[in-house]
């Protein structure tokens, strides 16, 4: 199979937008080429069409998405009358590029993003950095998505490390991570053994403990208070984690 044909964006600076619309086509023509010279390009779909984007053909349909890079010559057959959003921006070249497909399918991340796009077409040009924050968080997620299906985590351990993460200070359980990542509690043991190389247990504790002295170094928080933050309330069982994982009891990490 071919690979896909890909583009190099950089993202660690907020894009330029020039212009975001919707965009309505098929209806006087069914054919229209184009390129912008200066800015990428941006249509998440709502229809069905061909498009060639520098000599390679997409079927693109509802939920998909393309990013162009400036130069390319785009050419669109339409199906009748076509709607899509669409962005127009400049990206500023710092840090590293990531490496995202010009063409793909968001499935079930095409809502959540269509809706951020929608709010960029109403703040711009009212609030433009408004609109550039939209933008910058919709390409993120492009290009996350993109990993995900190429070299990202399985499915339950991107899910389970997810769930974690937004519920450190709760009573976590392995057999209740793997419940919301939708395997069983022995599968998923496997999965971050051979992903992360480490237990789910492994993880959790030291991402709490990595948490704790981060509070413990630049808050005033309590040193009870923080343990209650990171899932662990007995001030002896907080003591002895600190003092196995970093060597000190958790008042020696104060600055």
């Amino acid at each position: 199979m071919a690979e896909p044909l890909c583009a190099d964006v950089f993202l660690d600076a907020p894009p330029l937008v020039a212009q975001l619309g919707v965009g309505v086509h098929g209806t006087a023509v069914d054919r229209e080429v184009f390129r912008l010279p200066g800015l990428w390009q941006l249509h998440l779909y709502r229809y069905r069409a061909r498009v060639i984007i520098d000599g390679t053909v997409h079927e693109v349909r509802p939920n998909w998405v393309t990013l162009t890079p400036p130069g390319s010559v785009v050419e669109f057959h339409y199906r009748g009358r076509s709607e899509h959003v669409y962005a127009h921006f400049e990206t500023e070249e710092v840090g590293e590029p990531r490496r995202v497909p010009v063409a793909q399918d968001l499935s079930e991340d095409a809502p959540h993003l269509a809706d951020a796009l929608s709010r960029a077409v109403a703040a711009h040009p009212r609030t433009p950095r408004r609109a550039s924050a939209e933008l910058w968080t919709v390409l993120w997620s492009i290009a996350e998505s993109a990993a995900a299906r190429s070299d990202g985590p399985h499915p339950a351990v991107a899910t389970a490390l997810a769930y974690i993460e937004a519920n450190l200070a709760g009573p976590l359980t392995v057999p209740g991570i793997a419940r919301e990542a939708g395997v069983s509690h022995n599968h998923l043991t496997r999965l971050f053994r051979a992903e992360l190389d480490t237990t789910v247990v492994g993880h959790l504790r030291r991402r709490r403990l990595e948490v704790a002295r981060h509070l413990l170094r630049n808050s005033t928080l309590s040193i009870h208070a923080v343990a209650t933050q990171v899932g662990i309330p007995d001030l002896q069982a907080f003591n002895k984690a600190c003092r196995r994982e970093f060597g000190s009891p958790p008042r020696a990490l104060r600055p």
